[in-house]
C-alpha cells in the first residue's frame, strides 16, 4: 500500500482505502513505524503541513487494507537542533506546540493512536525534557515518559555528544499500559543499553516495547539490531524502533533503519537507512531504502498470542 500526501501532522490524509476503511470493525492489531529526519531548520515546516511522499514499506498490510491503530513516530520527531542553546530555545509545552497540538487532532480525526518524541521544558528553562509521548485514539495525551539514560559519548571517528548540556535526566520507568495494540511500555533511544528497565517492564507484563531512537551511523552500524533483537529475545516482547534516518544539521546525521521484531527476534520489518555520514544529503533529507529519501513507514500485523506461545513454551523465571 502507498501512502501518498504524507507529512508529519496529517498522518494518514488522501488514501482512500484508509479512509474508507475507517467504517470497518478492525480485528488485525496493526502498526505503524515510521522514520525521518528531524531538524531545526523544518520545524516551521512541519507546523505549516507540506505534503511529502510517503510509501509502506514491506510487509504489507492484508488483502483488504485497514488503517493502522497505532502509529510509531521517532524520538524527537518536533526537532533536532545544533547546539544545546538552540535546543532549549525550540522547546515548547505540549499545550503551546504546534506540532502536538497537530498530531492530537490527526489522532482523533483518524481514531489513530500515536507515539511521539518531543521535546519539553524543563523547570528553570535551563534545559528540555526528551519525552516521549501516547497520544490516544481521542487526540489526549494518554501517557508520558521521561527519557533515563542520556547520550553522553565521545566515540572515536565519531561524534561528541553530551545530551546532558541541554536535557534533564527521568527518573521514573512508566508502568506498561493497555492500548488497542497491547500492552505498551515505552523507553527511548540510550535506554535501549541497559536491559534492566525492559526487564522491569517484562516482569509487569509488557507486549509492546517502544524503542523511538535517532542512533548515530556509527553506533547504529555497530549496534543497533544487535541491541534491538537483545531486548525482544530476553522480554519475549514485540519491539518497535522508529528512527530519525539522515542529516539533521552540519553536526548530525541519524542512522535510520527503523525496525519492528517479534517475541522470537526475528526482523518483521526494516527501513533503510545511512551507511555512512559522509555520503548523507542535504539537512531534513531523510534516507530510506536503496537510496530512497523522504519519510517511510514500515508496517506489521501484531499478534499477541505469538507472546503468550513463547512465553508459555520457553518460560523465562528466574533459576539461579
Amino acid at each position: 500500500m502507498t501512502i501518498t500526501e504524507f507529512h508529519p501532522l496529517s498522518l494518514l490524509s488522501s488514501t482512500s482505502a484508509v479512509l474508507a476503511a475507517k467504517s470497518l470493525k478492525i480485528k488485525e492489531k496493526y502498526i505503524r513505524v515510521s522514520q525521518s529526519a528531524s531538524s531545526a531548520r523544518q520545524r516551521a515546516w512541519r507546523t505549516t503541513l507540506p505534503s511529502a511522499g510517503f510509501s509502506c514499506k514491506k510487509p504489507q498490510p492484508p488483502k483488504r487494507s485497514v488503517p493502522g491503530q497505532a502509529l510509531f513516530l521517532p524520538e524527537a520527531s518536533d526537532y533536532i537542533a545544533s547546539s544545546p542553546i538552540e535546543t532549549i530555545s525550540l522547546a515548547k509545552s505540549v499545550t503551546d506546540s504546534p506540532f502536538v497540538l497537530g498530531l492530537q487532532a490527526e489522532a482523533k480525526k483518524h481514531n489513530l493512536a500515536i507515539n511521539v518524541g518531543v521535546h519539553e521544558p524543563a523547570q528553570g528553562g535551563k534545559k528540555v525534557k526528551n519525552t516521549l509521548l501516547w497520544i490516544d485514539a481521542e487526540g489526549k495525551i494518554a501517557q508520558r515518559y521521561q527519557k533515563l539514560h542520556l547520550f553522553d559519548v565521545d566515540i572515536e571517528g565519531g561524534p561528541m555528544l553530551k545530551e546532558s548540556d541541554s536535557v534533564e535526566r527521568g527518573n521514573e520507568i512508566v508502568p506498561p499500559f493497555e492500548t488497542a495494540v497491547g500492552r505498551v511500555g515505552m523507553l527511548i533511544c540510550y535506554d535501549l543499553r541497559f536491559p534492566e528497565p525492559s526487564l522491569r517492564l517484562h516482569r509487569q507484563h509488557a507486549q509492546l516495547l517502544t524503542y523511538p531512537s535517532a542512533f548515530t551511523v556509527p553506533t547504529g552500524r555497530a549496534h543497533w539490531s544487535t541491541l534491538l533483537r537483545a531486548r525482544a529475545i530476553e522480554t519475549q516482547c514485540y519491539v518497535l524502533a522508529a528512527a530519525q534516518s539522515g542529516r539533521h544539521n552540519e553536526k548530525r546525521v541519524s542512522y535510520g533503519h527503523s525496525m519492528i521484531v517479534g517475541p522470537w527476534g526475528d526482523v518483521l520489518g526494516e527501513l533503510g537507512g545511512v551507511e555512512d555520514a559522509t555520503m548523507a544529503g542535504a539537512v531534513g533529507e531523510s534516507f530510506g531504502e536503496e537510496g530512497e529519501r523522504g519519510p517511510q513507514v514500515v508496517c506489521a500485523e501484531i499478534d499477541l498470542g505469538v507472546c503468550e506461545r513463547i512465553r508459555r513454551e520457553m518460560p523465562l523465571r528466574r533459576r539461579t
